[in-house]
């Protein structure tokens, strides 16, 4: 099974800067910067939530509550904004 190239540039990022292994204390501040996004096929499943559902307009809170219920996790501003860009506008 093959990793998708995300995976692989994170690894090589992180051989690249600690070609000795991670240090103990330096685990939190690393994982902190890989905060998780939005896939494409989650920014549409949760428009299409939203759209079948008859929620648009919405506001943040509602695109917030669709992303936790299609990701079962928190969602980050970035992905409230990518939502809303993919929102047809009138609706």
């Amino acid at each position: 099974m093959s990793k998708p190239s995300f995976v692989e540039a994170i690894v090589g990022w992180f051989r690249e800067g600690y070609p000795q292994g991670v240090p103990a204390q330096d685990y939190v501040p690393l994982l902190a910067l890989l905060r998780r996004r939005l896939t494409d096929d989650e920014v549409a499943a949760v428009v299409a939530e939203l759209i079948s559902s008859g929620q648009v307009p919405v506001d943040s809170a509602d695109i917030g509550t669709s992303i936790t219920k299609v990701t079962d996790a928190l969602p980050s501003e970035d992905d409230i904004d990518r939502v809303r860009e993919h929102l047809p506008a009138g609706l």
